[in-house]
């Protein structure tokens, strides 16, 4: 499903969806609503199959930086509802894995785990699935949000730091780590350790995030052990 690198995948809708408020309906769902009856990347994703909008981030993260190789060997945290799950699988068709805490339906191509990743034997088991350890760990995982910048931005740096820790601990050398951070970006320890042990440690917000949205990802390529 990918159109080449670097080529606009959605184009953009020439008329928009009005949403009548219904009786008992607060004002917040009809506006979500509407914003998703307009959102040309929602069509896309029923018109293309996929179970999420937020498949096109990570296509759109890879047409810029290019870490979804043949063969890879993945791991995707807080997978459902699957849609990050069905671009590896169809970009890399290597091993990959997917866990939640939520119930997910079968993606072919990707075995899933519904469990913690923060358990104690949630990396052998996953090194047992993938036949070794991971070349790519990806977290599109979100917490729940409270609409304080401040307070969200903590939840969300928590969450990222320990998908980070689980990250170093079953990459292989050489290997990827993704993440959704918010805007502000990756607070300075954590990035100064990602910077120390990756080549390459960037930020982006792919078009298909929404515009009004603080998240933005981070990038680390290039896994490697910061004292060999």
């Amino acid at each position: 499903m990918s159109k080449g690198r670097g080529r606009k995948r959605v184009a953009g809708r020439d008329l928009s969806v009005r949403v009548k408020t219904a009786r008992g309906r607060k004002a917040s769902s009809t506006r979500w609503l509407k914003r998703q009856l307009n959102d040309p990347y929602v069509a896309a994703a029923q018109r293309e199959g996929y179970k999420s909008r937020a498949a096109y981030k990570l296509l759109e993260l890879d047409d810029r930086f290019g870490f979804l190789t043949p063969g890879a060997r993945i791991v995707d945290l807080g997978a459902a509802p699957g849609g990050w799950t069905q671009v590896v699988v169809q970009k890399c068709h290597g091993p990959t894995v997917a866990i939640d805490l939520l119930e997910m339906d079968e993606i072919p191509g990707a075995d899933f785990i519904q469990g913690d990743f923060l358990d104690d034997d949630m990396p052998d088991r996953i090194k047992a699935a993938l036949g070794g350890p991971a070349d790519i760990v990806l977290s599109d995982m979100a917490p729940s949000l409270t609409g304080h910048a401040n307070t969200d931005h903590l939840r969300t740096m928590a969450l990222v730091e320990a998908a980070y820790a689980f990250a170093i601990e079953i990459l292989a050398p050489g290997g990827t780590f993704v993440a959704k951070v918010f805007q502000g970006g990756t607070e300075g320890q954590l990035l100064a350790d990602m910077k120390r042990r990756f080549t390459k440690v960037r930020h982006a917000k792919p078009p298909a995030s929404r515009a009004e949205s603080a998240e933005i990802y981070v990038v680390a390529t290039g896994f490697r052990d910061p004292d060999a």
